[in-house]
């Protein structure tokens, strides 16, 4: 493994669906992984388990770039400020468990 990819870490975290919605009818989890550069504390990149690509792309936007040094409140803020969707909580809650992994990992 080059030097490169030893700074990097992928962690994924997971939520259920809202029962009721017609997303938690398809599937009954939402999945959240991201790779993040264990120098700097940057999210390089981020996927959500969506159907629809502008969904996971549109979310994927607001969590890229950002830095967790400080943890992901302001990440959860802008998810809820632009991301007005049925499965929002669910999202916040794959994101949380994601960043847990990440921090169980970088302890170690």
């Amino acid at each position: 493994m080059n030097s490169e990819k030893k700074n990097r870490i992928l962690v994924a975290g997971f939520a259920q669906l809202p029962k009721g919605t017609t997303l938690h009818e398809i599937q009954k989890i939402i999945a959240c992984v991201l790779i993040i550069d264990t120098e700097n504390a940057i999210i390089e990149r981020a996927s959500f388990s969506f159907l629809m690509d502008v969904t996971n792309e549109f979310i994927s936007s607001l969590v890229e770039g950002k830095s967790i040094e400080n943890g992901i409140d302001d990440i959860v803020k802008d998810i809820e400020e632009y991301f007005h969707v049925p499965p929002q909580r669910a999202v916040i809650q794959s994101l949380r468990s994601a960043y847990d992994r990440y921090i169980e990992a970088k302890n170690k």
